[in-house]
């Protein structure tokens, strides 16, 4: 086979680049092995992906990079710009090239949950948004922020934050301490109707949608008719529930007037790294924020943060008809912007670059927010490379292992053998590349079996970037085990176990012969330590998760007639195995697939066999 010179490999693709029509579409540049390394959109295909062919010394640093591992191309074609750009936002999750900017998964933001669709609504924090007839907030930038504001609503509103459900638990126990101090309404006590409980959510959806001041509107209209006819608790109760709201209200940043709502996006970017920064304001005050940190190797153009600033508004659930920008976009992927958000929101959404003033002074702020966060990511950055060159010098490492992967292997006697798999890319946990191996094929507690199955499964995965380094939680023998498994396939990855103490505690690392202690090396040790700690959370979770989805179901299997099926639908419809041994004849009957006869056995087994009560926290 020939292989092209760099300047006839670029004739070659100019020449495919200039046959393409002039209309919208896709593009997805490809690597000499058919990987695709980056994808963009264009409204004329032909002269976006010629333009990478020509005037190359015009070129960025990053484009040139970007162009010097192009071998070939293709492209799709769309009907209209929104498409286009649709389209490449799909690919992008799809392909995860390694030169475009990409949001994290959707699914790892937090939403505020109110269940409308039941007939006493809950309010919950949770990571995946369903199509279930619930109302969602958010996504928020963090889990702190969404139950901030889900435990004042709860306080203030007097919902109640137990795990009962109603209408099935009304009446079945006493009422609890936040009933007793106030804070909750006592649903359980059946002393409120289900039209008085939903009643509160008239306000709560508003203040939940950020609308602060018409809930304070609502709250001191309700507070002033309750004192005027003399019903001085209601009053009371009106009046504490502004307080507790404003608290949290007044905890944001004031930036605009009261009535404003805006985002605020600004870029900065230098030589190591590039920071996104959003501010979001509602009712004139700074509610969430988020930054969004992206390497050297990324491109981040016009082109990229119009697809990435589509991606972000597809997954939220309010978008405000304002949206302020401290970069430029091409006139093309503003409109083509605009026109998605407003087809998403169902009004008008104005997209602007402020040139002076007031709203100027804002992007400018949250721009400086975006330089002090990318200053820290390189400060970071280069004190976990120290700690990584370091690893690699005690270790006697060819390469500075910027991803590591550790093992773990954890069980419960003879079943529930399981491993567990992390991966530290550039001193960051990779939460999507964490893996969990159920060891089916080793007999009994072979440790050594365990993990060279489990090591073995991982690098049947091609698909998943291997690292620079193994981590094995064990000894020398361990280490052996996989050295002679990776020799068999012919893989050159290093191998060291990470020995713990008569303590439990990370002692050193060692090879097949001999320890290296890293006691004396602090920044080194904490990694390690990091490392240990991490993997064996996340395999024991794993473990102790299986065992204990075992143990429900087992308990309800040895009940005559219940089999893992019916098993797993009781669990489901009440929600543990705890609820299903309470629950009464009746509601037993109410689950599809359970006769009279399946529930009179359950309620005589949980008579003889009834469960035993734990305390909080054991």
């Amino acid at each position: 086979m020939t292989f092209l010179s760099e300047t006839e490999a670029i004739r070659s693709l100019r020449d495919k680049a200039s046959r393409l029509p002039l209309c919208p579409g896709v593009y997805l540049m490809k690597d000499k092995a058919g990987t695709i390394i980056y994808v963009g959109k264009s409204k004329a295909l032909k002269n976006r992906v010629l333009s990478y062919f020509t005037d190359l010394e015009h070129h960025t640093v990053k484009t040139a990079r970007l162009v010097s591992l192009i071998a070939d191309f293709e492209v799709m074609l769309t009907s209209t710009e929104i498409e286009a750009l649709a389209l490449e936002n799909r690919l992008i999750k799809l392909h995860t090239p390694k030169f475009n900017i990409k949001l994290k998964d959707g699914k790892s933001y937090p939403y505020i949950k109110v269940t409308l669709d039941e007939p006493y609504p809950r309010i919950l924090v949770v990571r995946k948004r369903l199509a279930d007839g619930a109302r969602y907030f958010g996504p928020y930038s963090g889990t702190s922020i969404a139950y901030t504001i889900v435990n004042t609503a709860r306080k203030a509103f007097g919902l109640p934050d137990c795990k009962k459900q109603f209408p099935r638990d009304i009446g079945k126990t006493r009422p609890c301490l936040n009933y007793q101090i106030g804070l909750c309404r006592g649903v359980c006590t059946g002393k409120i109707s289900v039209e008085e409980y939903r009643a509160v959510f008239q306000d709560l959806i508003p203040f939940l949608g950020g609308a602060f001041s018409e809930v304070k509107d609502s709250l001191t209209k309700q507070m002033e008719y309750a004192a005027e006819n003399l019903m001085f608790e209601a009053a009371a109760l009106c009046r504490d529930r502004i307080r507790a709201l404003a608290k949290l209200w007044d905890k944001q940043k004031v930036v605009a007037a009261p009535y404003v709502e805006q985002d605020v996006i600004a870029l900065h970017t230098d030589d190591t790294c590039s920071c996104l920064a959003v501010f979001y304001i509602r009712n004139g005050a700074v509610t969430d924020n988020e930054s969004f940190l992206f390497g050297a190797d990324r491109i981040v153009d016009a082109d990229a943060l119009a697809a990435f600033l589509y991606e972000l508004y597809r997954i939220r659930e309010y978008i405000p008809k304002e949206i302020l920008l401290d970069f430029p976009l091409t006139d093309e992927d503003r409109e083509t912007l605009a026109a998605m958000l407003r087809e998403k929101a169902g009004y008008k959404v104005n997209v602007r670059f402020p040139e002076k003033g007031n709203l100027k002074q804002l992007c400018a702020m949250v721009r400086q927010n975006a330089k002090e966060y990318a200053a820290q990511y390189n400060a970071n950055a280069e004190k976990e490379n120290d700690t990584l060159i370091r690893l690699a010098q005690l270790l006697q490492l060819e390469v500075v292992p910027e991803a590591i992967e550790a093992f773990d292997i954890s069980n419960y006697g003879s079943e529930h053998i399981t491993a567990g798999k992390i991966r530290l890319e550039n001193g960051r946990f990779v939460k999507s590349a964490y893996r969990t191996y159920k060891i089916t094929a080793t007999d009994g507690q072979d440790d050594y079996a365990s993990m060279r199955e489990a090591v073995e499964r991982r690098l049947n995965h091609p698909e998943d970037p291997l690292p620079d380094l193994f981590l094995l939680d064990g000894g020398k023998a361990h280490v052996s085990v996989i050295r002679t498994l990776l020799a068999e396939k012919g893989i050159p990855i290093p191998v060291f176990g990470m020995v713990k103490d008569e303590f439990h505690k990370t002692r050193a690392l060692t090879s097949e012969n001999e320890e290296i202690s890293i006691a004396r090396e602090q920044p080194v040790f904490l990694l390690i330590y990091k490392l240990q700690e991490e993997v064996h959370r996340y395999t024991v979770s794993r473990m102790t998760g299986a065992k204990r989805k075992s143990l429900r179901t087992s308990a309800l299997e040895a009940i005559e007639g219940i089999g893992p099926a019916k098993a797993k639908l009781l669990l489901r419809h009440f929600g543990g195995l705890r609820a299903v041994a309470t629950a009464t004849a009746d509601e037993l009957s109410t689950v599809k697939g359970i006769s009279e006869k399946d529930a009179a056995r359950i309620l005589t087994y949980f008579t003889e066999h009834p469960i035993q009560k734990t305390k909080k926290g054991t």
